[in-house]
């Protein structure tokens, strides 16, 4: 027994000390001939996220990782908003996603995400046309409330009732995958129930995200290796791209056939409303795109993974800070209160998304959240050509460029010391109106000319969900089980948010 304590602390100092002088003085994790710094990545993969954001304050804001000889893994990861600026903005032409970010994304074909060019150009105009036409505000509203108070309420009454716990980031991602799956393509999967089906198609998604993390973090020689003998992630990834091929092609195939007999589905597509997937249909000669079933199955591929993904992500980490945080839980509660008749409070109430839209304390809670847990926590380009950065480090075509979102939040350089806590009044000007950040210093939403086009679509959506749950009940995050993010391109927790719910007014 006392040989193998010796043994267990033996590990634990040799460990220590390998982790040591991993770093230098200067914070850069060290470089090792050969392998670079791949041994202190593959030590930290499982915090990847703090990690960086470790290296990124000492460094700061800018650091260059090495990667293994012949690799093509050297990077540099920036959260400096002048670099972001720069790449996103003034120097936009010079940073497309570039072929290797499309190889890495490749399951995803030429949808809006992997494209560069004329291609992006014509879906984006497309894209934004269809998302900002009148109709589509309506349909997006009316289908946040349809599936609030004909799925997510119903759900978290079942769990209130019953004293279960429920996992409400597999709720989250259930309502966004079906509120999604109607704007995009007029179909409701109905996933969100008490019955919880299991959905191929969410399934597939984690396995593909989760991949292509992987992708980021190993020798694109070992991918291929992967992918050759069809085994690990890239094994996984194939069935997911499988999934998604039939799914997609079915939702195509229906469509055609009720826009051939002029008939539709779920009450009308919740009252006449025009999904995305009859806009491109319908008036394919008009906006200049080929939309034949490849392209509209990368169109819906990417529209489901922005809708379903970005959304439930921030929905999670908001209603978790939110738990933690009672002052600020019963701010948006007495903020809520403020916009009804005085008779109609301390009763149950669904909100239109028209009523909450302007309000500020919610707004500025969710930029918050976002701040502190950005959905998509990194993102990289590549240069056409060489070019030196505001911070001074030059870049050439041979090297990514790694935004660090996540990092970005919790610079004290950046939101100031207290960069780490919680403060929904961070985003409320000194009028009491809505504190607009930069974009290249919020980039949750992207900045440049490759802005998120479904911003206004993804508040909509979190106002109408977060004022329906905070409003209505009482949610108890579990202790057991620690809230950490998981390893993936979507910041997902890594066990899911577990929680008992009670509710508010009964």
């Amino acid at each position: 027994m006392a040989l193998i304590s010796f043994f267990d602390v033996l590990l634990g100092v040799i460990c220590f000390l390998f982790l040591y002088c991993s770093r230098n003085k200067d914070g850069c994790p060290k470089s090792y001939p050969i392998v670079g710094m791949m041994p202190a990545l593959l030590l930290n993969v499982h915090r990847i996220h703090d990690w960086c954001t470790e290296i990124l304050e000492t460094r700061h804001c800018s650091f260059l990782f090495k990667g293994p000889w012949f690799s093509n893994m050297n990077m540099m990861v920036t959260c400096d908003p002048a670099d972001i600026h720069h790449i996103m903005s003034s120097n936009f032409a010079n940073f497309p996603k570039g072929p290797e970010f499309k190889q890495m994304f490749d399951i995803l074909g030429d949808g809006i995400f992997n494209s560069d060019m004329d291609l992006w150009k014509n879906q984006r105009t497309a894209a934004q046309g269809f998302m900002r036409n009148h109709r589509f505000h309506k349909f997006l509203s009316r289908t946040s409330r349809f599936k609030v108070e004909g799925g997510l309420i119903p759900v978290m009454d079942h769990f209130a009732k019953r004293g279960l716990v429920a996992n409400l980031e597999d709720v989250f991602q259930r309502f966004t995958f079906d509120a999604t799956c109607i704007l995009v393509t007029g179909h409701d999967p109905r996933s969100l129930s008490i019955e919880f089906p299991e959905v191929l198609f969410s399934k597939a998604l984690d396995d593909a995200e989760e991949a292509i993390f992987y992708r980021h973090a190993r020798p694109r020689w070992f991918v291929k290796l992967q992918r050759w003998l069809n085994m690990g992630q890239e094994r996984k990834y194939r069935k997911a791209w499988q999934v998604f091929d039939d799914i997609t092609v079915e939702y195509i195939c229906r469509k055609r056939k009720e826009l051939n007999q002029g008939s539709n589905s779920i009450s009308e597509v919740v009252e006449e409303g025009v999904d995305l997937l009859t806009s491109y249909i319908t008036t394919e000669k008009s906006i200049g795109l080929e939309c034949d079933d490849k392209f509209l199955r990368d169109t819906i591929l990417s529209m489901m993974l922005a809708g379903r993904d970005t959304t439930s992500s921030a929905l999670t980490w908001f209603i978790w800070l939110v738990s933690r945080h009672p002052i600020a839980e019963n701010k948006i509660i007495e903020e809520l209160r403020s916009i009804i008749p005085a008779e109609e409070s301390n009763k149950r109430r669904v909100f239109d998304s028209e009523e909450v839209k302007n309000l500020v304390y919610l707004h500025g809670a969710l930029c918050e959240a976002l701040r502190l847990y950005p959905p998509v926590p990194f993102q990289h380009k590549e240069p056409l050509k060489p070019d030196v950065l505001p911070s001074g480090h030059p870049v050439n075509p041979n090297m990514r460029i790694l935004f660090n979102l996540y990092s970005m939040g919790r610079m004290k350089s950046i939101w100031g010391d207290d960069c780490f806590e919680f403060k929904p009044e961070r985003w409320i000007n000194g009028r009491g109106g809505i504190k607009h950040e930069p974009s290249y210093k919020f980039l949750s939403f992207n900045a440049g000319p490759r802005t998120c086009l479904g911003k206004e679509t993804a508040f909509i959506q979190m106002k109408t969900v977060a004022s329906a749950i905070v409003y209505n009940y009482r949610v108890h995050v579990s202790d057991e089980t620690p809230i950490v993010p998981a390893v993936s391109i979507i910041l997902h927790t890594k066990d899911g948010l577990m929680a008992r719910i009670s509710t508010r007014w009964d």
